[in-house]
């Protein structure tokens, strides 16, 4: 499949989403190792970091096959996307 670069911006957006939620659950539930969760605070936790993995490894193989498409070096179209995520108008 062949990725726009506004697409591999919205892909960032929603792995940094599910980043953010694996980061609150932390705060919320506790570090992993220190608390004792309960098994539905564990279940959300694991889908949590499920979803957050998942989305980061299609964004990464998006990327890749963006770059190679384009005739780039994957590490500029990855910080270009990052950029983009941060700064929208650019």
């Amino acid at each position: 499949m062949a990725y726009t670069f506004d697409e591999l911006i919205a892909m960032q957006r929603a792995a940094e989403q599910a980043h953010n939620r694996v980061q609150e659950l932390r705060v919320q539930y506790g570090p992993p190792t220190h608390t004792k969760w309960t098994p539905t605070q564990a279940r959300t936790y694991e889908t949590a970091m499920r979803a957050w993995r998942d989305l980061a490894r299609d964004v990464q193989a998006a990327v890749a096959e963006y770059a190679k498409a384009q005739g780039e070096q994957r590490s500029e179209v990855e910080a270009a996307v990052k950029r983009g995520t941060q700064h929208p108008e650019a």
